[in-house]
């Protein structure tokens, strides 16, 4: 992605041509081992940890959220910074408790809150920053937890693997444009800031990182957000097919008909009085990219009974929305926000709703 790369500061990828020496590199002592499967990989060149911190723009008074701070190489520099604390959410006891020793030698314990927990499943404490080297296997879901949860904060200047990190900052029309890129567009704005070496981590992972700043926006989108999560999932699920042709298949007409009947109902008896709250279920952004699709009548049993001149008439409201828009010979990947906003508008004025 030509225009996002070329924005990266030259003297923060300059470390990519060659490896730190040893002495360098903070120092790893082997007290146990890594668990790769696990993403337990280490940053361990001082400059990148430098620069992260710097990126990170930490003000006084600064409340830092870490997750995965390992055996503390970042985290000793956010406690050195004007930050005035700083949360570790770590999963491993191990690594509780080397960095939990480590910040006691260095005096720093004070302003050091060690949470034991899973990122994805524990309650975070408020914070104004997050900053964290993110294990590859739990990005998806860490972003969705932070920008459609109840969380509201600056910035998160996170470590992810160099693919995903394109990903997540594609645009429409883009090769990598996907849902989780739509998704976090709607809430936040997303940058590349720097490439980090696969080299400048213990053990080394296979790929490249790359550093990402998200910043959410002040205002809220004037949408569903629940609504729209479960637009983008039938609408990126096959996204190299056109609009028309993803919502003409059968099952898939199908499949929303019973969600509209079904919201209607609750509609009805009052039962989805919260249906526009940001406290939202993970799943609904944590894709990162393409996802099979979904079809099935899972949710639905005990849905009324229906005939095929309603599911006709049904299919006719999402082709007319389709058409009166223009967007039927469209794909997902190449449409902005605010046009698939449109269609999303369009089919719910017809009854056609997505959760």
């Amino acid at each position: 992605m030509k225009r996002a790369v070329s924005s990266i500061r030259s003297r923060d990828v300059a470390h990519l041509a060659t490896a730190p020496s040893p002495a360098a590199a903070e120092a790893w002592d082997g007290r146990f081992r890594l668990h790769k499967p696990r993403g337990q990989h280490l940053l361990t060149n001082p400059r990148v940890l430098d620069a992260i911190v710097r990126r990170a723009a930490l003000r006084p008074g600064d409340a830092v959220l870490e997750v995965g701070p390992g055996t503390g190489n970042l985290t000793v520099r956010l406690l050195e910074s004007p930050a005035a604390r700083v949360s570790a959410v770590e999963i491993d006891p191990r690594m509780v408790d080397a960095v939990t020793a480590r910040v006691d030698a260095l005096g720093l314990a004070h302003k050091l809150t060690v949470i034991r927990a899973d990122a994805v499943e524990a309650e975070f404490p408020e914070f104004d920053v997050c900053v964290a080297n993110i294990p590859y296997g739990i990005s998806s879901p860490l972003i969705a937890k932070l920008l459609f949860g109840p969380y509201r904060f600056r910035a998160a200047t996170l470590l992810l693997q160099k693919e995903f990190a394109r990903r997540l900052v594609a645009a429409p029309g883009d090769s990598e444009y996907n849902r989780l890129a739509a998704n976090v567009r709607m809430v936040a704005d997303a940058r590349l800031l720097m490439d980090v070496s696969k080299r400048d981590f213990v053990p080394m992972p296979k790929v490249d990182s790359s550093l990402v700043e998200i910043r959410p926006r002040a205002a809220e989108p004037n949408v569903d957000l629940a609504e729209w999560l479960a637009f983008t999932r039938s609408c990126f699920g096959q996204k190299n097919k056109t609009l028309g042709a993803i919502f003409k298949q059968k099952r898939k007409v199908l499949e929303l008909f019973r969600r509209s009947r079904c919201a209607e109902e609750r509609c009805d008896g009052n039962a989805n009085a919260g249906g526009g709250s940001r406290l939202i279920a993970l799943g609904g952004g944590d894709d990162d990219g393409d996802m099979s699709d979904g079809d099935s009548n899972e949710g639905h049993d005990g849905a009324p009974s229906f005939s095929e001149e309603e599911v006709a008439v049904f299919k006719a409201k999402i082709t007319g929305a389709l058409e009166s828009c223009e967007l039927a010979g469209k794909r997902p990947s190449k449409l902005s926000n605010d046009e698939l906003l449109r269609l999303l508008k369009l089919l719910n004025e017809q009854g056609v709703r997505f959760q």
